[in-house]
């Protein structure tokens, strides 16, 4: 437990370090390149959607859980060292605290400088809503909401499920989220198909959606917020978010920051208005955004020192 301990820190600090640079070999986008080439076959062997969605995330969540077993069992075979290093390397490329900063931060420096169209185009990368027509306070509020929700998705979720069952765990976890984000919509294209990839993602972040709401609350309390309000409004409005999961990270930060989210988006010029949540103390503004990114690197922090702490209790019994 003291190694797989070691591990998960190696590779906590590697992603604060390197983040996500496109030059490096990355599994999640292996998973994105199966998931593509199996979609087509599938569709085409069961006419059943629905059945071919299971049969189709079941493949690549497993395949991803066993492939890195197998390499991790071989390569510790070979040499310890080298075991412990490829394990702390896929339990790396799961997390995203470094990229979350700094593709937020690109919204933020263009929203400095007045740029909108340029804020727009960032803010793209990192949402599924249209991002072409938003404002300056849309696109504040779209991206203080995905750095809420990739609290959860992005940085609890993967050290979660990394210190349950190391590296193919974790690996496994990100295939599932990959997934969701590729097929898990509610679009004529997927609602079927992609139905079994988004009940995997939810029932997956089920928990650390909701550790997340408590560790945003008390990251927020030792940043200077209000986490007191943080947990008020994630017992109150955490639940008014259709996602059974997302609400939750988005309604304890927006109690930390005693700011409203939620509102009116566009998916696809498809209008959708989600539940206000929380309570608008203060209005929104771009400062938020780099407090939100604050609260996001404590979170990471508080999570990996709570796993530490758990095996450390599980150890000396």
């Amino acid at each position: 437990m003291i190694q797989s301990a070691y591990i998960i820190g190696i590779a906590y600090i590697l992603d604060l370090i390197l983040g996500d640079p496109v030059w490096l070999p990355h599994p999640v986008r292996v998973i994105g390149y199966l998931a593509q080439r199996l979609e087509s076959p599938l569709r085409r062997a069961i006419k059943n959607e629905r059945f071919a969605g299971i049969i189709f995330s079941v493949a690549i969540i497993s395949t991803a859980y066993g492939v890195s077993a197998i390499v991790i069992s071989a390569a510790t075979h070979l040499n310890r060292h080298l075991g412990f290093i490829l394990s702390a390397f896929f339990i790396y490329t799961t997390l995203a605290i470094k990229d979350l900063k700094v593709e937020s931060m690109r919204v933020y420096q263009e929203l400095e400088k007045n740029d909108i169209g340029s804020a727009r185009k960032n803010l793209s990368f990192i949402v599924g809503r249209d991002t072409q027509n938003l404002h300056d306070k849309d696109i504040i509020r779209a991206t203080v909401e995905t750095i809420a929700e990739n609290i959860a998705d992005g940085i609890i979720s993967p050290l979660f499920y990394a210190f349950l069952g190391g590296a193919p765990l974790a690996l496994a976890y990100k295939a599932a989220n990959t997934l969701d984000s590729m097929v898990g919509y509610k679009n004529d294209k997927y609602k079927n198909f992609g139905w079994a990839s988004a009940r995997i993602d939810d029932c997956l972040n089920f928990i650390p959606a909701r550790i997340s709401g408590i560790l945003i609350a008390f990251a927020g309390g030792l940043s200077g917020f209000d986490a007191i309000n943080s947990f008020k409004s994630c017992l109150r409005d955490g639940r008014k978010n259709p996602s059974p999961n997302s609400g939750i990270p988005e309604a304890a930060m927006a109690g930390a920051l005693e700011i409203q989210l939620g509102g009116l988006n566009y998916y696809n010029s498809t209008p959708v208005l989600k539940p206000f949540i929380g309570e608008e103390i203060h209005p929104l503004e771009i400062e938020h955004i780099r407090k939100c990114i604050r609260i996001a690197y404590l979170c990471s922090f508080l999570s990996l020192l709570t796993g530490v702490f758990v095996f450390y209790l599980i150890g000396r019994r």
